[in-house]
């Protein structure tokens, strides 16, 4: 098992048929990006029309029985947000290129959504999700208007599901308004805006909040216990294949997430998820200026106390029968935090600060949303059975 804060960490989230953890009451999250194996088919259903139905200038249908105006705060909000969205091809296997437009030299891998967020100096920056553009050898942005650009990855991140890439901004021609995500209510309207199933551009769903502040868990090493706890937008708008990277807006249209994920169960219906904007929104920064997310870190790989054999907590842990939750350190990187602070493998860690740690998602999630590079922590520890706490200087991951 690597250390658990170094940069070859990676999410369980991601592209099509690749699960989140969730417990099985749940089902499983999926991400809302789509595998491309085969241009997708649709029979014309077009039929001649019958209808007289006239738009006058004013915005008003008007029919032989009934005048009704097809003017609403959605449609305002969508047209103010909509040519901000674009959709993301992933290519590998040959670097596809504009000078190549047959795709002769590249395979699209998965295609997915992204957002305009930024438009400075001749250059656009897109946010999306980590799992559309991870492994791709090459990107292709297409805009609203339809016109190309291939675009630069300029930085991921796994742990978040975000990326943030780079494209000339010649043919861009809206810029997404942010919005904030920290004072949604539950029930208020929610509009997902994407490119479902790779060829949908533009498709808009409708649907409300559905809890403002949902934390789900993630499996970051594959081995079926969480070790990272998401905070994330649950709203019942449809969130497809395809849409993973899209935009989660308000009634004014701001953006106020990037749709991510949803749970695939076939008896569930309306769970989908989204990054909230503000927790992204350093994240993005970061990525746009350096190409990377710096973090604290303890130097550690830990494991939920839960994980182990409840044999083993008298016996070779020699844990007092009171303590029933913590992290148990399986190994200490050399040079780190950890082991200048004298903390050892087999210490049970129960308290960081003033704050209790149950198990190893909530050790980090105490970690990533309240400290940063540089910062003193203390650490409430068991060992040979004795409570002890140390202090710590917290360093940067990727200086392990």
């Amino acid at each position: 098992m690597g250390y658990y804060d170094n940069n070859e960490t990676r999410m369980k989230q991601t592209k099509s048929g690749r699960n989140w953890f969730l417990p099985s009451a749940f089902g499983a999250i999926v991400g809302a990006s789509i595998m491309l194996f085969a241009a997708p088919y649709v029979s014309n259903i077009d039929q001649p029309s019958t209808n007289q139905d006239a738009v006058t200038a004013s915005g008003n249908v008007e029919t032989s029985n009934v005048a009704y105006n097809v003017s609403s705060d959605i449609t305002s909000a969508v047209q103010k947000a909509q040519d901000a969205v674009v959709s993301i091809t992933s290519y590998q296997s040959g670097g596809f290129s504009l000078e190549d437009p047959s795709g002769q030299s590249g395979q699209a891998a998965s295609s997915g959504s992204g957002v305009i967020y930024k438009n400075e100096g001749g250059k656009a920056y897109v946010v999306t999700n980590n799992h559309v553009v991870e492994g791709a050898s090459s990107v292709e942005v297409t805009l609203s208007n339809e016109k190309k650009a291939e675009a630069k990855v300029l930085g991921t991140d796994a742990l978040m599901d975000l990326a943030v890439l780079e494209i000339d901004a010649k043919d861009v021609e809206a810029v997404a308004e942010l919005g904030s995500s920290s004072n949604l209510q539950t029930g208020e309207p929610a509009i997902a805006v994407g490119n479902p199933l790779g060829f949908l551009e533009g498709s808009v769903t409708q649907g409300i909040i559905s809890n403002p502040s949902r934390t789900i868990p993630v499996d970051l090493d594959q081995n079926g216990q969480p070790d990272y706890e998401a905070d994330v937008i649950q709203t019942d708008a449809s969130i497809n294949p395809g849409n993973s990277g899209g935009a989660l807006i308000n009634i004014k249209g701001q953006l106020i997430g990037i749709n991510s994920s949803k749970i695939a169960e076939e008896t569930v219906e309306g769970i989908g998820f989204a990054i909230p904007i503000e927790d992204a929104q350093p994240i993005i920064d970061q990525l746009e200026m350096t190409g990377e997310v710096k973090r604290p870190v303890m130097g550690v790989t830990p494991a939920s106390l839960a994980e182990v054999p409840t044999q083993y907590w008298t016996g070779t842990l020699n844990l007092p029968e009171d303590v029933e939750s913590g992290v148990v350190l399986m190994g200490i990187a050399p040079n780190s935090p950890a082991s200048e602070a004298g903390l050892k493998e087999g210490d049970v860690v129960v308290k960081l600060d003033d704050t209790e740690v149950k198990d190893s998602a909530a050790l980090r999630k105490y970690l990533y949303s309240n400290k940063e590079v540089g910062d003193k922590m203390e650490v409430t520890f068991y060992r040979d059975g004795q409570q002890k706490t140390v202090t710590m200087t917290l360093a940067n991951q990727n200086g392990l």
